[in-house]
């Protein structure tokens, strides 16, 4: 199965903002038209660089893996998400960009298909 990675950008200073954001609109959002294809996915304990995106076949993968090591007392924090979206038949796998804001959400949209 051949995987393509998605290049993120990012509109903030690469700075970690502070823990915990508060969402009231749930931690996913799909949005599926006519033109377009948008997923909105709560990423605000990862960084940039904890966050990998890519197309596997006709798989949307997201993972993100962030790791806290608090040093001699032995107490470290990890934290994982991995989510697969399937793509619609008409989404252009090629046009798909992503982009984490800086409250923490991941926008990965992508155009359709011209017919």
């Amino acid at each position: 199965m051949e995987s393509t990675m998605i290049p993120m950008s990012h509109d903030w200073s690469g700075k970690e903002w502070d823990w915990p954001l508060q969402h009231e609109d749930g931690t996913v959002k799909i949005n599926n038209t006519a033109d377009h294809f948008d997923v909105q996915l709560d990423c605000q304990f990862f960084t940039p660089k904890e966050i990998e995106v890519r197309v596997a076949g006709d798989q949307l993968v997201v993972h993100g893996r962030h790791e806290l090591r608090s040093g001699p007392s032995g107490m470290d924090i990890a934290r994982e998400v991995h989510r697969s979206y399937k793509l619609p038949s008409d989404v252009d796998p090629k046009s798909l960009k992503s982009n984490l804001d800086n409250r923490g959400v991941l926008c990965i949209s992508a155009a359709k298909k011209k017919m």
